[in-house]
């Protein structure tokens, strides 16, 4: 960040200087001057506009070198964040929305960043020293030009939220189109020979037509701010031109002079545009930003203990007037239930569907807490350990077959 602030100061000293060396070449080609005279200015000219170059294509690599870092570190902290929820903050979320989330607003937010600092801090930094130089050449010209720039900037300003909930809304509309075809992508065997195709092109053709329409809204209220800044644009110049014609005509500045304000009001269009740009991606990062301050407020309502151990080797079970039901079922789905497993026995349970094998195990290992009752592992109650040491005591092979893309041993013992 240091580097990159000095190299945004040099190159907007090297941005300002470029125009005072036109202005002195055009003075001393209206007066006659030495043609040796006239090539040094040129010389020292693209020295200073080749040095600036180089300088800003170095700015640009470190500002974006710094967002990607600082956003794949966020990346990294979402991801495990999102790891460390509850199996239910999992079942009412798809995949694809999880990619969306972790990928595609950080990505938005990785493209803001790395471009952000490096294009509005530059852009402020000339836009100040524009209106130096301005009030130095002319206290009249200068006096104009920064009303100019502050009713601009107070617009930019008053515009900047415009888009946000749109951008918001378009944001949730994409990830919810990449949660519905990741999961019938993932079911499409059962979809295609139950003739339900049909059917999910009408869903997906819908889940598009909501995307379209958040986004156009999206885009036309972001599009609105750049309709402002050519307006304003234009009175800028027209106000430039009106000053210098005046004063030239008095005979109060030279020709060269003319040419300093105009070239130095043509300056402050590219900071006020990319200010207004970058404004625009802020509405886009904002809304991604919301949408990861959202995910991070989520916290775990399983937590584990840390009052206790579990004792080494094979570990009794005991469950004591367990009754456990889910939040979106209508009543329990076990009722006081209780027995216990000696260690070393083997146990099997049989039953319907739906009748709560699955839920014993889920609550055994913590991915659920019981509504009443308790369960020990060795006598311990299971609340009262801390997680990661629960879960490496207790093994668990789903009904569910997933085969991640590793080798045989990690599929086997789940990379560790």
């Amino acid at each position: 960040m240091i580097l990159l602030a000095g190299l945004l100061l040099t190159t907007i000293v090297l941005g300002l200087a470029g125009p005072q060396l036109l202005s002195n070449f055009i003075d001393g080609a209206t007066s006659k001057a030495a043609v040796a005279s006239l090539l040094r200015i040129g010389v020292v000219f693209i020295v200073v506009a080749l040095a600036n170059g180089a300088l800003t294509i170095w700015a640009v690599y470190v500002g974006q070198n710094v967002g990607w870092t600082a956003t794949n570190r966020l990346r990294e902290d979402l991801a495990r964040h999102c790891l460390d929820q509850d199996i239910a903050f999992h079942s009412a979320r798809t995949p694809g929305e999880f990619i969306e989330r972790i990928d595609g607003d950080l990505t938005a937010l990785s493209n803001f960043f790395s471009e952000f600092v490096i294009r509005l801090l530059g852009s402020a930094l000339l836009l100040l020293g524009v209106l130096i130089v301005l009030w130095h050449e002319d206290w009249r010209v200068g006096g104009a030009i920064t009303v100019y720039v502050v009713v601009a900037a107070f617009a930019l300003h008053r515009a900047r939220s415009i888009a946000v909930q749109a951008g918001t809304e378009e944001r949730q509309a994409n990830a919810d189109l990449f949660g519905f075809i990741e999961e019938r992508l993932a079911g499409i065997d059962d979809i295609r020979a139950n003739g339900g195709g049909g059917y999910m092109v009408q869903r997906l053709h819908l889940t598009l037509q909501k995307l379209f329409l958040t986004g156009q809204r999206a885009w036309r209220q972001r599009s609105s701010i750049w309709t402002m800044t050519m307006v304003i644009f234009g009175l800028g110049n027209a106000l430039v031109f009106i000053m210098g014609a005046l004063l030239f005509e008095r005979h109060a500045i030279t020709l060269g002079t003319v040419y300093l304000f105009f070239q130095y009001n043509q300056m402050l269009q590219d900071p006020l545009e990319q200010i207004t740009r970058q404004m625009q991606d802020f509405q886009k990062a904002a809304s991604s930003l919301v949408r990861v301050e959202e995910l991070f407020a989520i916290q775990p309502a399983i937590v584990g203990g840390d009052t206790a151990t579990l004792p080494l080797g094979a570990l009794a079970v005991e469950f004591a007037d367990v009754t456990f039901a889910y939040h979106d079922e209508a009543g329990p789905v076990l009722h006081d239930l209780s027995f216990t497993l000696r260690a070393g026995q083997v146990l099997g349970l049989l039953g319907h569907t739906g009748s709560g094998k699955t839920t014993i195990a889920r609550l055994l290992c913590r991915l659920y807490d019981i509504t009443d009752g308790a369960i020990r592992l060795g006598g311990v109650a299971v609340d009262a350990v801390p997680l990661d040491d629960l879960r490496r005591r207790v093994g668990v092979v789903t009904q569910d077959v997933q085969l991640f893309h590793a080798t045989v041993r990690d599929n086997l013992t789940f990379f560790d």
